[in-house]
């Protein structure tokens, strides 16, 4: 575990958000700590260094888990760290099969995704490689039961989402994503289209994080796409 990684969870045990991603760190494993259970199966979409499949492990440790990462270098070190702990797939997820290039951020790889969007970093260095596409539909068991997932894909959340019909209305999960302007409109995503999949064809309704744990009403349509919009709040949670 490195220096930075360490800090983080010392200001996420202390309650210290010193910035918005932080904040969304620490209100994700609360949520995680209520939704997940000892045999809880789970997913983690956009898994990176594991940070999140390790709480799930923690927290599920009866529980079948799937991890996906992209990044060659990412995948092969955590499909070495989990081995028979965790299925982890070199898949960048969508709603087709196929092959794609994919924006690897190199000094800044947790911005990295299949299409270009804004970055918070100077001068991101970009290599584009070569990946598989896999609608998760294609890839999950279709008689596993799906708990939890987390989906962190740079913009590309719908087309996660869209792949994963049949499994996410089936087992209907708590859903944690990110969504929003600067990354999400790069991939042609309207946010009143996503809230309404993720409405009426799967069947959950839609909070942010620390409203979700205050047991707050859910956001509405317009609420929605407003958050979408103007990008203050860019992390959501579905729920039953």
């Amino acid at each position: 575990m490195g220096y930075k990684d360490i800090i983080r969870q010392v200001l996420n045990f202390m309650h210290l958000d010193l910035t918005k991603n932080l904040e969304y760190d620490r209100l994700t494993k609360s949520i995680m700590k209520r939704t997940i259970h000892e045999d809880s199966n789970c997913i983690d979409i956009g898994c990176h260094k594991g940070e999140i499949l390790d709480g799930i492990l923690r927290l599920a440790p009866q529980g079948s888990h799937f991890g996906f990462e992209p990044i060659p270098s990412l995948y092969d070190r955590l499909k070495e760290k989990y081995l028979s702990r965790a299925t982890i797939f070199p898949y960048a997820l969508a709603d087709e099969s196929g092959k794609a290039s994919f924006q690897y951020v190199k000094n800044a790889p947790a911005y990295s995704g299949l299409q270009k969007r804004q970055y918070a970093v100077e001068n991101p260095d970009i290599e584009e490689i070569n990946v598989e596409l896999r609608p998760l539909d294609e890839v999950i068991p279709e008689d596993t039961k799906i708990d939890f997932v987390k989906i962190d894909v740079e913009g590309g959340e719908f087309g996660v989402l869209k792949g994963g019909q049949k499994l996410l209305s089936k087992n209907k999960p708590t859903i944690i994503f990110e969504c929003g302007m600067g990354a999400s409109d790069y991939y042609g995503t309207e946010p009143c289209e996503l809230f309404d999949f993720l409405t009426k064809e799967i069947g959950l309704n839609v909070s942010l994080l620390k409203a979700y744990l205050n047991n707050d009403q859910p956001l509405n349509r317009d609420e929605f796409k407003r958050h979408f919009n103007d990008n203050k709040e860019y992390y959501f949670v579905a729920h039953r």
